[in-house]
């Protein structure tokens, strides 16, 4: 028995705001922005708004301020990305996905934050931590992946998830997949395994799509991985384990930083743990990315990197600290294990 995605999703199709399917539908040429240092999700729900303009008789440009890592070229559209809005189209809405918060989208929102400002603007997110308030701003954190929500978009549309053989599916599926770890994190719901289920009949190859984000790495990102995993500590109690990647790490492996992806979660599988942190150097040491990672029913990784401006989900989060590593790690380790030591089990 084949299965139906237009009735699989139609119990969900309210969960859309009617004023954020209006401004899509009514929008004639759009600026879809991802955020910084882009993953699956934001790379899958900016292609899947895109397609969805385009398949109403629009123009959509998607733009994201870092260049789409080497992992994502499976993702058919990712070519699409620039850096910038072309200076010569008149834009008359701006749709920002997968932004945590507005400045998540990085540099090129202060390039040119007076279009940022003038255009209409949709927000589609699932970061528990988002605050934006906007009328057309469309914040769910229980939703699994933004590309979940965009899924339900294209349908309450009237876009067959089929749309360019079956791409957008593969896109939005991607996303799903990189934010749920193949449907093993504790996000994944009933509606994220219907929007999977009709994105699978619309031709989401999704064992391959697991693969390549999960079962598939280069040989030089796993001696990056060896080299991290050297460094792993624990506190005492063996709640907080840590570990901390540094520039001379990718000099040394010939990596980048988008090959960390999926150290955290090594991380995260101590079985003692209840926070797992890794430490990244950035901007030439003068900064640290802080990425969290917490166990259900304990600390809430939001409360933890909210303490140091960042946000993101209850058990996954992460911040950007303006100071060295060395000066970073303590406040923040010292936090976890304040945070780790009131959970009781």
């Amino acid at each position: 028995m084949s299965l139906d995605a237009n009735v699989l999703l139609g119990p969900y199709l309210d969960d859309v705001p009617d004023i954020v399917v209006e401004r899509v539908r009514s929008a004639r040429r759009v600026l879809a922005v991802s955020h910084e240092n882009p993953d699956a999700d934001t790379l899958g729900a900016t292609l899947g708004v895109v397609a969805i303009v385009e398949a109403l008789g629009g123009v959509a440009d998607a733009v994201c301020t870092d260049p789409v890592p080497a992992l994502y070229d499976f993702i058919a559209g990712v070519d699409r990305f620039r850096t910038d809005p072309d200076p010569d189209a008149a834009y008359d809405l701006v749709v920002i996905s997968d932004c945590g918060s507005l400045d998540r989208v990085g540099a090129v929102g202060v390039r040119h934050a007076d279009l940022f400002a003038r255009l209409p603007r949709v927000v589609i997110d699932h970061h528990a931590s988002n605050t934006s308030a906007g009328e057309a701003d469309w914040i769910e954190s229980h939703s699994a992946a933004t590309c979940e929500m965009v899924s339900l978009l294209a349908t309450r549309l009237g876009i067959p998830l089929t749309a360019g053989e079956g791409t957008l599916a593969a896109a939005l599926m991607a996303g799903v997949v990189m934010d749920t770890a193949t449907f093993a994190h504790p996000n994944a719901t009933a509606r994220t395994l219907a929007v999977a289920a009709a994105l699978v009949e619309a031709g989401a190859p999704l064992s391959d799509i697991s693969r390549r984000l999960y079962r598939s790495k280069p040989t030089v990102q796993l001696q990056l991985f060896g080299r991290v995993l050297e460094r792993l500590q624990t506190s005492e109690d063996g709640r907080v384990v840590w570990s901390t990647m540094l520039d001379v790490d990718l000099a040394a492996t010939g990596t980048i930083s988008s090959h960390s992806e999926g150290i955290i979660d090594l991380l995260a599988q101590a079985v003692e743990g209840e926070v797992a942190i890794l430490f990244k150097e950035a901007e030439k040491g003068s900064a640290t990315r802080v990425s969290v990672r917490t166990k259900p029913g304990g600390v809430d990784a939001t409360v933890l990197t909210g303490t140091f401006g960042g946000g993101g989900h209850a058990r996954a989060a992460g911040a950007s600290v303006p100071l060295p590593v060395d000066q970073a790690r303590p406040p923040v380790l010292a936090e976890a294990s304040r945070l780790a030591a009131a959970v009781s089990r």
